[in-house]
């Protein structure tokens, strides 16, 4: 196997106007809206040759959970089979994407089924069905620790999968986005805390390579000192001047457009109260960026305003190691992919996990970033990114690797 990362160089036409993404994520792709019908029929085709059996798994503390078990109709023996580990919040086990675009998981595993793989997805905690339609019970849907509760669900579907007689317990291979990659580090780091076989290999797709506060500070406050220097200041110098503000905003969806005009702009000249020094253009960092800081009060973590549902979660995942710290722990073959354009979980920390597990020993590791690509794996743009499935060629290499890896 390859070892090392490789650039993948696509050119794909990016369509018109993108979407402004709402929410927060928290590490992972947020609580999802459902995929209307004709995209159900879509990825219906797609399972041609596929034996889809419907199980339930339990998870314990009074949930059973619905998952779907796939492998190749006339596949005979024992099988290799690929866990997929959600990201973030109340995910179906086909992690739906909003806004009619389509799912994470779907088409990977109908990729890995065409590998001779069997696939196992399941409803995250608190889901009933697909949409994602959630339970009413409070305890479920929130319960304690939740961060480490998500890790003992994702270790009993493991579990589940070992115990079919139809796959090979030594073949299971986890594959993860977002929160699923820590997920996946951190089970395979130590499996037999967690009362499962040794993977067979990970795949993480949008690598939480940093610590949770870091993710958070580049989600609700860095991106935006980014957006600035890339789309705003065309001399690369730093400072904004009135015309680069101006010309900045040009063709930002509106609720962006307001946002920073509201620190940059009055009328035709650059706002007083932000530029501190009064020379008439506003730094960057120093000036628009102590304003934004402010206004986010990022300072205040974990008392940010708008993460006041997610505080305990964000205090229980901070309690267990990163990609980073937990996958070189890991001895068997690993597979990181990310988005060139992630602002959730940058390709920079994806590349310090790759490097780290290479620190460890591990020779039988690839990282490829893909340009143009954000969170959810797909060609959108940087800045106002729209969730949709993953990119055929994304899917196209996770079959390859494991081709190679069967």
């Amino acid at each position: 196997m390859t070892t090392g990362w490789k650039y993948r160089k696509l050119t794909v036409a990016l369509t018109a106007t993108a979407v402004l993404a709402g929410g927060v994520g928290v590490a992972g792709a947020d609580v999802l809206d459902g995929a209307p019908a004709a995209t159900a029929a879509a990825a219906q085709s797609g399972w041609n040759g596929i034996t889809r059996e419907q199980v339930r798994i339990d998870f314990g503390e009074g949930w059973v959970t619905n998952a779907e078990l796939t492998y190749p109709s006339r596949a005979k023996g024992r099988l290799p089979l690929v866990v997929m580990l959600h990201g973030s919040g109340h995910n179906d086990m086909n992690q739906t994407l909003p806004d009619g675009g389509g799912s994470t998981f779907v088409p990977l595993a109908q990729g890995a089924s065409r590998e001779g793989f069997a696939t196992l997805r399941f409803n995250k905690r608190g889901v009933t069905g697909i949409g994602p339609v959630e339970s009413t019970d409070p305890a479920q849907l929130n319960p304690k620790n939740p961060y480490e509760q998500i890790q003992q669900d994702a270790a009993a579907a493991i579990r589940f999968g070992a115990a079919s007689k139809r796959i090979d317990p030594n073949k299971i291979f986890l594959l993860g986005h977002s929160e699923g990659t820590n997920v996946a580090a951190n089970l395979a780091a130590d499996p037999k805390a967690f009362g499962i076989p040794t993977p067979a290999g990970v795949i993480a797709m949008g690598v939480v390579g940093k610590d949770i506060r870091t993710l958070l500070t580049l989600q609700l406050f860095g991106r935006q000192l980014l957006q600035l220097h890339d789309e705003f200041d065309v001399d690369g110098d730093g400072q904004l001047t009135a015309p680069e503000a101006s010309d900045g905003l040009a063709g930002q969806p509106a609720e962006v457009a307001d946002q920073f005009r509201a620190v940059l702009l009055d009328g035709d000249k650059v706002l007083a109260s932000t530029d501190r020094n009064g020379d008439g253009q506003i730094a960057i960092d120093a000036e628009a960026g102590a304003v934004l800081r402010a206004a986010t009060r990022i300072d205040d973590y974990p008392n940010v305003p708008g993460l006041e549902e997610l505080q305990e979660y964000v205090a229980d995942i901070a309690r267990f190691p990163t990609v980073t710290q937990a996958l070189p722990r890991f001895a068997g073959p690993t597979l990181l992919l990310n988005g060139e354009n992630d602002l959730q979980t940058p390709a920079r920390a994806a590349i310090a996990a790759d490097t780290a597990v290479a620190a460890a020993g591990n020779r039988d590791h690839t990282l490829i970033i893909y340009p143009g690509m954000a969170h959810t794996m797909n060609i959108t743009p940087k800045f106002t990114p729209e969730f949709r499935e993953p990119d055929a060629q994304v899917v196209t290499d996770v079959r390859a690797w494991l081709r190679s890896h069967r």
